[in-house]
């Protein structure tokens, strides 16, 4: 599929670059005797290029050529905004170093100093992304592409009745009949097994999650089962990992074990003669000696005890010995059409418009009866009444598009397709986490707020709150979904999450396996899997993605709750990440081993920086030059026991993570962090200024 989020970087960057005018940037550019003649180059090249951007998205879709040519705009635009923020950056340290003082002749002169102190010519660095934007608009007839072409409505979608859009199922009643009648059935053979299982099989998207959460909440159900429990399994299926998961599920005890065959005589002795049901989803694993293995334990419960499992091959169903297969069907066409209708409009009520009642019978032929299409599609259409914009949907090309093998549904690439463009970038970053990575709300808009996706369109909005605006967005739109485990953690489904990543492109990439050959110069977005020992080998070329911005290290929740260790190779603080000059968020968290380097405030661009349940003992005063700084996670680094003292110079600062340290004092002028939201305890000192 086509990468289709060439609105998505681009019209916001080039609209910074377009009101350059207006910031104290240019007048000291023109202060630096830099010519007027790049300015105005510089302001024509971009009009150009915006021009042609909605015509460009249009057709990357279908034509490489164009598709290649808004990889180069994304690349050079990126450029730009690298120095961008460093020009600014400059003219925060003046503010610090004139103890506040903000003069427009010393920021001026300060950054000039700055720039030539350094042996780097400002003009030099403005021609150089000039020439990339010159080069790109002058290629703009060769190509095809028309000024001019009408943008896609931004309307935002009302967040208030579709954040739990999962209320209201449609055309399941009887496979809930069927499948709680067979689990308080006692007159059903289980091949000799106590804990009869019971599969639903289906592709993608179809509902079988819904119907397994529908049933595992039925009353009958509740009252039935003494014990039940919930476990999603997903694509890696490690035995002893699953079935301490289990475990932890059914007994409220701490589990500190990691010998797999004192767990898994726990969960037996645990289970020994209770009727328990057991929900495993999304189960991929058709093993037959790995499923033998698993569920030894489940022989020892009370008869009358019942597994289901989710999954979309019949071949893993097969080798559990099932009681009855349940091969969930598509919707009917008029279930599809209720399901959408609920979305799309207010309660539901489609009679009141008659000509987009029919565009949509139409649409909803095109989701093949699949739930999660329908959904997506409703929630995108949701209060808009024009009907030349539901007739755009309707005759889309996406619908036509090639497949190339993978599983994303056409409607769910038309769901992003038709996203604002603040939207699709923050879509598009969710694919650097894992499937079925859990992360809170807080967690990720801190996230983009570090990368620099919140468009403030006044001084008074905080970052925060458009963050969280954002967020409930994609929520309605069914692109991120509230865990069924947490009320405080929010997931992908796996097809939105296959979406995400191959929106993103090349300037994301993910670090699994054997792959990390495959980083290119273009990277800007990385994460992986934390292990418990990386070795330098699994960053051997990290340093191809000079210009990298993001390097986050992620962990499953249950390692973190069962206190695994993770040690990490000296050469990625002390030497690879060095020379990632243009981070803006780093995230080292649960490594036992991390020390910052004193270089660490070289990060002039860093936003976000996580290092929280380490045995970091201190952090470099040099960490007090990060100047944009907005988010600092020290939580759980207990053998920290005092900040840097000129932490008053984090201007920026909004949120300070300290929660489980060891801290014996705070810095003085803590008060001068005005931007501070977050401040999880404050240690007061004894001596004066505090």
């Amino acid at each position: 599929m086509a990468t289709i989020v060439g609105e998505a970087l681009l019209s916001e960057t080039l609209k910074l670059l377009l009101d350059l005018a207006s910031q104290e940037v240019v007048k000291f550019i023109r202060g630096r005797k830099v010519s007027d003649t790049l300015l105005t180059r510089l302001e024509s090249s971009c009009l150009t290029l915006s021009k042609v951007l909605n015509d460009a998205e249009e057709k990357e879709i279908t034509d490489t050529t164009v598709k290649r040519w808004l990889d180069g705009l994304k690349d050079a635009v990126y450029h730009a905004e690298d120095l961008l923020d460093e020009i600014a950056t400059e003219g925060l340290r003046c503010q610090v170093e004139a103890d506040f003082v903000t003069s427009t002749s010393k920021v001026r002169n300060f950054i000039s100093t700055s720039f030539d102190r350094s042996g780097r010519k400002l003009e030099s660095k403005i021609q150089e992304v000039l020439d990339k934007l010159e080069y790109l608009a002058s290629q703009t007839n060769a190509i095809g592409l028309r000024e001019g072409v009408e943008g896609r409505s931004s309307q935002r979608v009302p967040t208030t009745s579709l954040v739990d859009p999962e209320t209201i199922i449609y055309g399941r009643d009887d496979d809930e009949n069927a499948i709680v009648n067979l689990l308080l059935s006692n007159d059903v053979a289980s091949n000799n097994h106590s804990a009869g299982v019971i599969p639903i099989v289906g592709m993608g998207g179809v509902g079988k999650t819904t119907l397994a959460r529908k049933i595992y909440n039925n009353q009958k159900i509740i009252e039935h089962f003494s014990l039940k429990e919930w476990v999603c399994v997903s694509e890696e299926f490690d035995v002893p990992k699953i079935t301490k998961k289990i475990l932890e599920a059914f007994s409220p005890q701490k589990h500190d074990n990691t010998d797999f065959n004192k767990i898994q005589t726990e969960l037996k002795d645990y289970l020994m003669g209770k009727k328990f049901l057991l929900i495993l989803d999304d189960v991929w694993n058709d093993k037959h000696d790995d499923w033998a293995l698993l569920s030894i334990p489940f022989k020892y419960g009370a008869s009358g005890s019942r597994i289901i499992v989710t999954t979309r091959n019949e071949s893993v169903a097969l080798i559990m010995r099932p009681i009855q297969i349940f091969n969930l069907n598509k919707l009917s066409e008029e279930d599809c059409w209720l399901l959408f209708a609920n979305h799309a409009f207010e309660n539901g009520k489609s009679n009141a418009y008659p000509e987009l009642k029919r565009i949509g019978k139409e649409i909803i032929k095109k989701c093949d009866g699949l739930p999660l299409a329908a959904k997506a599609l409703g929630c995108l259409l949701h209060s808009k009444l024009d009907v030349e914009e539901w007739n755009k949907i309707l005759k889309s090309e996406i619908w036509s598009l090639p497949n190339n093998g993978g599983n994303i549904l056409p409607a769910l690439r038309i769901s992003y397709y038709y996203l604002p463009s603040h939207l699709k970038r923050c879509f598009a970053y969710c694919s650097i986490f894992l499937k079925d990575y859990l992360f809170k709300k807080e967690e990720l808009v801190q996230l983009w707020m570090g990368e620099g996706f919140m468009q403030q369109h006044n001084n008074n909005e905080e970052m925060e709150v458009i963050g969280v605006e954002y967020f409930l967005d994609l929520v309605s739109r069914s692109l991120l979904q509230r865990s069924n485990g947490s009320k405080l953690h929010f997931l992908m489904h796996d097809l939105v999450h296959d979406l995400a990543k191959s929106v993103s492109g090349k300037f994301y990439f993910r670090l699994e396996g054997d792959n990390t050959n495959n980083i290119i110069d273009k990277t800007r977005h990385l994460s992986y899997l934390r292990t418990t020992y990386d070795t330098p080998e699994k960053f051997n070329d990290l340093c191809k993605a000079k210009n990298l911005r993001t390097f986050i290290s992620l962990g499953m929740k249950e390692d973190n709750e069962n206190k695994v260790e993770f040690y990490l190779t000296n050469k990625v603080p002390h030497d690879l990440l060095l020379k990632l000059r243009f981070l803006r968020v780093l995230s080292l968290s649960h490594y036992c081993n991390i020390e910052l380097p004193e270089s660490i405030g070289d990060f002039k661009h860093l936003r976000y920086l996580d290092v929280s349940f380490t045995k970091i003992e201190r952090l470099p005063e040099s960490t007090c030059m990060l100047l944009n700084l907005q988010t600092l996670n020290l939580s759980g680094c207990k053998f920290l026991v005092k900040l840097p003292k000129n932490m008053r110079n984090l201007i920026n600062l909004r949120h300070l993570y300290i929660s489980g340290t060891s801290i014996k004092n705070m810095p003085i002028h803590m008060g001068r962090l005005q931007c501070l939201q977050t401040l999880t305890k404050f240690v007061v000192g004894k001596d004066i200024g505090f």
